[in-house]
């Protein structure tokens, strides 16, 4: 009787029988980590989830996903995709394979899997995935605007400028609402209201792509805006991107466009019935509300005398608005569903000191250097103008240093209506500051320090990573790091966010990519980027120096490079292998763009070499560092056919896989012959760091030569009294290249320096945040180069990457994290570190503590993955397990012991192992 027993048991945990054993399955999200979305861009989803973190519970043996049209289907009777019972372990990237999914339509699925053991876990609970509308055809709404006659141009700063549009629509619903969805976006940045409440928390919305290609749209459930009866929706319009100043000119999509508007409200009755209330001329607007002026790089004028109370609602008098224009979609431009998160306000930070440099203009220190906004809460009088200006620095006498901000103005004004208290903040532009002067308040008043507050923005990402250790300042770095990314990714990976510039440039994304992954969950965010990149790149192949383009049809190595390294280092850290396959084309493009170039022609693009490497001896443009052109752009040829190379090997195309490789030889044989000796010594005019760090990195030679040529980058730090002498592109590449031959104390020293170029020199300045220069500032030589003195600039931030995969020890040895290397690297003057990181299987942590006489390393390995731990001991140490033997665990195994090591292998679970003699 108890093997038919046994065999019940089998047929009833196939069956996916809800008696099961095991806990459920977490974490539910489709593609990039979305977590059930509505409006989303995708017809065919990836699906992925986590493991419950139990002792039970190792690893899964098999899943089963089903993905219905109702939620009462499941799990069922799903009636559009059952995977059965799939024998895998895989638990990321499952792809989609049911029946075709549509525009606006909603999707429910649930997953269950087993374990190691066999053991059935319960069924998830149910998420879900909606579509936005996928097509143009989808749109019965037209593109508004009023009258050019009526969106006067205004002049500021010696530029022209469109006012602000508001355009509103009433519109009756007779019968009880079930479900509303609200699909809009403009040319342009949007705000809007239904019935006088906003619609969404999403800020300067719909964000930044190549508008003459593509513009994103948005989707909001608004079922809870709307009632029967008399309702009303409403959207104030400005320039943003689209239209304002972007650098140095007033607009790069046409001469002087009017910003548009594009909505299309669907309705759903109980009944079933719908109602589509779509923007066409049917629409009202008018320019004369109390945003008088917008723009990202100017400012906000705002006046209150001109507020429309009640604009958005139904009973709201309209007489003197004027009729809409409608104009119908260009085919050429397509609206797609936006493919990353909004920029939100994230965090509001508090002022910590107040000053008064000069009589009447008051400076609220937040002790942050912030992106975003100011909300002010102040005393004012009738028609008495605020002003409120914005400063990263103060000068020596306490007042703003506003230089670095360049042409952008940077101030925002208000008008009061009346006397008494205000609390408001623009809605249309952003700011990068610490500081924030008021004045023309109440003057009878003394300021608070709740009169001001930073609302902290940016593309709605949370954090995924943290480190932590002995040491203040090395603390200090990672908060400029985390600061830095906050600033910077605001809709795209901007240089800097404060001057005349704010720009997406590819040099500074693609060597701060890796840092970026490790501290937050910007997947979505960068392979949204990378679709601007592919809508950009020249027809040659070359790809332009900033995404979105403004600048140009010049490429330059090490900048264009970003479309092979991000999307190759968005793999290794994910295992998602879409963000190659939308980007393996792009990637060969930009092959084929260097291979047009005979080798005698290399140097020739319009390269920003080493960019601002410290004591350059460069005569004709010393930003430009010491390290030649045509060395930078051969490796960079070479590294990018090898990532390409690196791409059509996991896609599995072969007829590419030979012809890569046949150029990527022939590149790196042309390297050697050109710049490097017999002895492995450069034969370019000067040695650099970077010059040997590029050939250590890209693997331009052989082991042998490598052997070689170590020594003559460790003489270039030795000459630099243990100093880098580095820019935007070297300095990346240090840490990896020194740990990667041993020389893990010399790294050490160099990243402790305090003095200039260092990372802690900043620090030691008052840094919090990363800075455009090693030298930005000092306390005894005080500002850089006004021109280009940007204090929030993630380039070097890219050091990060090794605290995590250094420090902590923390890599990958299967792409995704699937299988997982804990390598700590110990030096002085740390006594302990931690990091965190929370991968696609789950978090994995690493934690060393020096102890009196050996170590203790506590680690964490996520469900379904395993991992390779290697500790570092001395001849004659014990290593202990939970104070006990390790070989008394059976969830670690024993790789290797040597003199300075011992290598296990562990299943997941939490570890706590101590050396001691």
């Amino acid at each position: 009787m108890q093997w038919i027993f046994l065999v019940a048991m089998v047929i009833i945990t196939s069956c996916g029988n809800n008696s099961s054993t095991a806990e459920a399955p977490i974490d539910l999200v489709v593609s990039e980590n979305f977590k059930n979305p509505i409006g989303f861009y995708n017809p065919k989803p990836s699906f992925s989830w986590k493991l419950p973190v139990t002792e039970q519970i190792k690893s899964q043996s098999a899943y089963r996903i089903v993905v219905a049209t109702n939620p009462a289907l499941l799990p069922d009777n799903a009636d559009l995709w059952d995977t059965n019972t799939v024998d895998s372990d895989q638990s990321v990237w499952v792809n989609y394979e049911g029946a075709p999914l549509e525009s606006r339509q909603k999707v429910w699925w649930q997953i269950m899997f087993w374990d190691q053991d066999g053991n059935s876990s319960r069924w998830s609970e149910v998420a879900y995935v909606e579509l936005g509308l996928l097509h143009n055809s989808d749109w019965q709404a037209k593109w508004i605007n009023l009258p050019e006659a009526e969106v006067p141009d205004i002049m500021d700063n010696g530029y022209y400028f469109h006012r602000p549009q508001y355009f509103r629509k009433s519109f009756n619903l007779e019968n009880p609402i079930s479900q509303a969805r609200l699909y809009i976006t403009s040319k342009g940045v949007f705000e809007a209201e239904i019935n006088g409440i906003r619609v969404g928390e999403d800020v300067m919305t719909p964000g930044w792509t190549p508008y003459k290609k593509r513009i994103e749209t948005l989707t909001y459930d608004v079922t809870d805006r709307l009632k029967k009866g008399e309702n009303a929706i409403g959207v104030v319009v400005a320039e943003g991107w689209y239209s304002g100043r972007i650098a140095y000119a007033r607009s790069f999509v046409g001469e002087k466009p009017v910003p548009q508007l594009i909505c299309q409200l669907e309705i759903t009755f109980q009944d079933g019935a719908r109602q589509i209330v779509a923007s066409d001329a049917s629409w009202s607007g008018t320019t004369n509300g109390p945003i008088r002026f917008s723009d990202i790089y100017e400012g906000e004028d705002y006046d209150a005398n001109m507020e429309m109370s009640g604009w958005s609602t139904p009973d709201f008098k309209a007489e003197d608005w004027i009729a809409a224009e409608e104009m119908e979609l260009d085919s050429e431009i397509k609206l797609l569903p936006k493919r990353h998160s909004a920029v939100r306000e994230k965090m509001k930070l508090p002022v910590i000191s107040i000053t008064e440099p000069e009589s009447g203009k008051f400076i609220f220190d937040l002790g942050q250097n912030m992106v975003g906004v100011a909300e002010v809460n102040i005393p004012v009088k009738k028609n008495q103008k605020i002003t409120i200006r914005f400063a990263e620095m103060l000068q020596q006498d306490g007042t703003l240093y506003t230089a670095n901000y360049r042409s952008a103005r940077s101030t925002d004004y208000y008008i009061p209506k009346d006397d008494g208290m205000i609390k408001w903040k623009p809605k249309f532009t952003f700011h990068g500051f610490r500081y924030v002067e008021l004045s023309g308040f109440d003057s009878t008043a003394s300021p608070e320090k709740d009169w001001v507050a930073g609302i902290v923005q940016y593309s709605d990402f949370e954090q995924t990573g943290s480190f932590t250790s002995s040491h203040e300042k090395l603390n200090k770095l990672q908060s400029n790091i985390v600061w830095g990314l906050r600033g910077n990714f605001f809709d795209i990976p901007t240089d800097c966010p404060q001057r005349d510039e704010r720009m997406g440039w590819t040099g500074d994304a693609q060597v701060f990519a890796p840092t970026s992954i490790f501290n937050s969950s910007v997947h979505s965010f960068w392979a949204s980027w990378l679709q601007s990149a592919r809508e950009e790149q020249f027809v040659d192949g070359g790809i332009p120096n900033v995404i979105p383009n403004n600048r140009g049809n010049s490429s330059s190595a090490g900048w264009a490079d970003a479309i092979t390294i991000i999307p190759w280092e968005m793999y290794l850290r994910t295992g998602d292998k879409s963000i190659l396959e939308e980007n393996f084309s792009m990637m060969q493009k930009l092959v084929g763009y260097y291979h047009m170039k005979p080798e005698s022609r290399f140097g020739e693009l319009n390269s920003f070499g080493d960019w601002l490497q410290p004591y350059s001896h460069n005569k004709e443009d010393d930003r430009k560092g010491d390290t030649p052109n045509e060395l930078i752009e051969s490796a960079y040829f070479a590294h990018s056919i090898q990532l390409t190379l690196n791409a059509a090997k996991v896609l599995g195309y072969d007829k590419e896989i030979a012809e890569l490789q046949a150029v990527k030889d022939s590149v790196v044989m042309a390297f050697r012959n050109k710049f490097l000796d017999e002895n492995g010594k450069l034969t370019t005019a000067l040695e650099t760091q970077t010059g040997y760090l590029l050939i250590l990195t890209f693997d331009l030679v052989s082991p042998e030569m490598a052997k070689k040529i170590v020594p003559r980058l460790l003489n270039t730090i030795e000459e630099a009294d243990n100093h880098l002498r580095t820019g935007f592109l070297g300095t990346p590449l240090l840490a990896p290249v020194l740990h990667k031959y041993g020389e893990t104390d010399l790294l050490y020293s160099i990243l402790f320096k305090e003095t200039y170029p260092s990372w802690f020199y900043s620090i030691n300045q008052g840094a919090t945040t990363m800075w455009e220069r090693w030298n930005s500032f000092s306390h005894d030589e005080g500002f850089g180069e006004v021109s280009m003195n940007s204090f929030n600039h993630y380039a070097y931030g890219a050091i990060g990457q090794w605290m995590y995969e250094g420090i902590a020890g923390i890599s990958a040895l299967e792409p995704g994290y699937k299988k997982i290397l804990i390598a700590p690297t110990l030096g002085i003057p740390l006594e302990f570190a931690r990091a965190d990181y929370t991968s696609g299987y789950g978090v994995i942590s690493s934690a060393w503590k020096k102890l009196t006489n050996g170590l203790e390393l506590k680690v964490t390995i996520p469900p379904n993955t395993t991992a390779r731990v290697i500790i570092p001991v001395e001849i004659g140490m014990k290593v202990l397990l939970d104070e006990g033997e390790i070989a008394s665990n059976s969830n670690v195994s024993l790789v290797e012991r040597n003199d300075a090591s011992m290598v296990l292998e562990l299943m997941p679970g939490k570890y706590a192992f101590k050396t001691q003699q």
